[in-house]
């Protein structure tokens, strides 16, 4: 720096080179194809490193000795943030429930399987309120248990153990989640540009919920307290609730329970002007240190804590779990009252004086408990009022419902059972986990080979079908994929994108195979696809044999539940260059998704899509992007073909393009949109000009390959 800048003040380093006040390249040019998507959580961001393996470290956690930390913490109440009667249980129940409640099985996204609500959006969502404060109170647990325990099993531990110390026998829990480092930037959670606007639906019609979200307002978990769009309405909050659990994997049985279990315990707060409060965390000033909504009124915690905006507790006992939910509801009559923040809420009329619960900091006063909207839902629903008097009537069935409710609840989004680890994992093998039986995986593989090559099967069928068997699989919640050859078995066998006729003839003929060779269908189809992929480099002038692990099962169909299978039918599939129908986003970013979803990388879908392509696999038998002259070779064809300046690229119409010859004009080949995107975007043109060298014929043979096993391996955690 010169004498002469200095005195002018100039900034020494390049002025917004790293900082958010640079214009990005998305910004630059707003229509450009976004590929961070697929370069979320590199390795870069994780400070563990390549050699750290969670699971080893779980081995060495004493599990009963943080369990019993976990407890002593509950009643442990803290000045800066005191605990209301004492105990925890109802902030750390709602800090699991927030993280654990994110998820919905429209695209396996959310769910505290990650640690997620540590970041940006979800720390700061108007629904968490003093979530930091929970999630500070666990600190000095995840300081003394280091690495041999996760954030996002910390989180999602403390409810469990917080209903445990309340008096809820609870079905189990299992550790295994592993942190991220950074936001979940690909995950959608709505276009709103300001928090809890409603601008998610198509109609009035709750079912409209845009897909695939699951909550009904920006910044909300499940559905706004005080009722739809903030106005009361119990049948219609009913319905909203229904389409929002519906779409979190849950029946009206289980909404009723976790609504009733949730709530019989701790309380809201309200106590104050809610606009008052400060910046949320990741808005605050550096000397609040990621504590956010910072409260100016009277003691700004405890009984003037404001959350929800609602004040009040729902149960005359909220430290213990009973059936006072159900007592309050069915006993009392209640009305429409405003809280000390101007909220909605429900109050009893003439509640007798020892049914009221102590206030949570001076117990020598009773207060009104309260219902939010939902909970009024409960009893004036029809379908809910007939379970939730059941659940009244029967309180170890309803404590029974709602431990195993709350089990998935916390435990849907970590796939199969075999990834959960502790000793406290349920024995019993539950239909959400989508369970598979062991399979075989000492049978003769070179034999089972043979007899697939000389089956008459072409490549096409043979890779095609193994493609879509383990396209299924999403890393968001571990589920779908080849393990469990559910291709087979409804809904799967009949969806459009699976081609039915197709394969119910590969079935036919694979089938035989497995029973003579003692091995399982879901083996033989990944088998199979191999095969293809070994004669199609064959061809190509490579002598290469995949990689394949024995070992796969066979799922029945008492063992899958086709209603939670049915959100994981593909509706396109850019890698056989298909489209069910015409979507409002490009055919690119819908790729873009399924492959966030399948785990691969940019590099990895544009050599796949260049050797599905060549192979012929394309859905239908379609011939568009099929850049070659001798289809069925593993050939490089489709990079150099794309990258030739001899070439030139005309539409026609409907999405498609011909390419024709420079000189000649001759029609050679088809494409899609789709198939030029991988020479229109600088990126994926990058990674297409690798493959189309001279010299790189065989670095893509054996690129693709590792591919292939990657997305044939996805759901086989033991392997992992």
């Amino acid at each position: 720096m010169t004498k002469n800048s200095a005195q002018q003040g100039q900034c020494p380093v390049m002025h917004g080179g790293a900082t958010t006040t640079k214009m990005s390249n998305m910004e630059w040019w707003p229509n450009a194809l976004n590929l961070s998507i697929l370069h979320q959580h590199d390795t870069k961001t994780d400070p563990m490193g390549k050699g750290f393996n969670y699971r080893d470290e779980l081995k060495n956690l004493d599990v009963e000795a943080l369990k019993q930390d976990m407890r002593d913490l509950m009643t442990e109440s803290q000045e800066w943030w005191p605990a209301d009667w004492g105990h925890y249980g109802g902030l750390m129940i709602r800090m699991s429930w927030h993280a654990a409640g994110s998820y919905r099985i429209a695209d396996g996204r959310g769910g505290g399987g990650t640690g997620n609500q540590r970041f940006a959006p979800l720390n700061s969502w108007p629904d968490n309120v003093s979530l930091d404060k929970a999630r500070r109170l666990l600190w000095p647990l995840k300081k003394k248990y280091g690495n041999k325990v996760s954030w996002a099993d910390l989180i999602i531990l403390a409810g469990t153990i917080a209903y445990e110390t309340m008096g809820l026998k609870t079905f189990g829990f299992g550790f295994g989640r592993e942190d991220i480092w950074g936001p979940e930037e690909d995950v959608y959670w709505g276009s709103e540009k300001e928090w809890l606007a409603k601008d998610r639906y198509e109609s009035a019609d709750e079912t409209s919920l845009e897909n695939p979200l699951a909550a009904v307002q920006m910044g909300l978990i499940y559905v706004n307290p005080e009722g739809v769009d903030g106005q009361p309405d119990p049948l219609k909050t009913a319905d909203a609730v229904r389409e929002t659990f519906a779409r979190m994997a849950m029946d009206d049985e289980e909404t009723v329970a976790l609504t009733a279990g949730g709530h019989t315990v701790g309380k809201c707060h309200g106590n104050g002007n809610a606009e008052l409060l400060g910046p949320d965390p990741e808005g605050a000033p550096v000397e609040d240190q990621g504590f956010g909504w910072k409260n100016p009124s009277g003691s700004g915690v405890g009984g003037d804590a404001i959350t929800s905006g609602l004040e009040g507790a729902w149960t005359t006992n909220p430290t213990e779990f009973d059936n006072g939910y159900f007592y309050l509801l069915f006993n009392y009559d209640w009305e429409l009252k405003s809280s000390p923040a101007g909220a909605n809420q429900w109050e009893p009329i003439n509640i007798k004086e020892e049914d009221k619960p102590v206030d949570a900091a001076d117990p020598s006063i009773r207060r009104n408990p309260i219902m939010t909207d939902a909970d009024m839902a409960m009893v004036k629903d029809r379908a809910y009022r007939k379970i939730s008097e059941r659940f009244y009537k029967d309180p170890d069935y309803f404590q029974e419902v709602f431990a195993r409710a709350w089990f998935k609840l916390t435990h849907r989004d970590m796939g199969p059972k075999v990834r959960y680890f502790g000793p406290d994992v349920p024995a019993e093998d539950l239909i959400w986990q989508d369970p598979i039986p062991t399979g075989n995986s000492s049978y003769d593989i070179a034999s089972a080979k043979s007899k697939i090559a000389a089956s008459g099967l072409s490549i096409s069928e043979m890779v095609s079908t193994a493609w879509d068997s383990a396209r299924t699989y999403r890393c968001s919640d571990m589920r779908g994929g080849a393990n469990g050859a559910r291709i087979r078995l409804s809904p799967q066998k009949d969806w459009e994108g699976n081609e039915p006729d197709r394969l119910s003839k590969v079935l036919g003929i694979l089938e035989p195979i497995a029973e003579e060779s003692g091995a399982s269908v879901a083996d033989m189809i990944v088998l199979a696809g191999n095969v293809g992929v070994e004669q199609a480099a064959k061809a190509a002038g490579f002598n290469i044999e995949v990689p394949f692990a024995p070992g796969r099962g066979d799922a029945t169909d008492e063992m899958t539940d086709g209603d939670s299978f049915e959100p994981l039918e593909p509706l396109h599939d850019g890698y056989r260059n298909w489209l069910k129908q015409d979507y409002v986003v490009s055919s690119a970013e819908l790729m873009l998704d399924r492959t966030q979803l399948m785990g691969l990388t940019a590099t990895e879908m544009t050599i796949l899509v260049g050797g599905m392509r060549v192979m012929g696999t394309n859905h239908g038998g379609s011939k568009h992007g099929v850049f070659t002259d001798n289809e069925g070779a593993l050939s490089t064809d489709f990079f150099s073909n794309l990258t030739d300046m001899a070439n030139l690229w005309h539409p026609i119409g409907n999405g498609l393009y011909e390419i024709r010859d420079r000189k000649t004009g001759s029609v050679k080949w088809t494409a899609t949109e789709l198939d030029l995107t991988f020479g229109s975007n600088s990126i994926l043109r990058a990674y297409a000009e690798v493959y189309a060298q001279d010299d790189n014929k065989e670095k893509f043979v054996s690129d693709f390959i590792k591919a292939w096993t990657k997305v044939m391996n996805a759901d086989r955690f033991d392997l992992h």
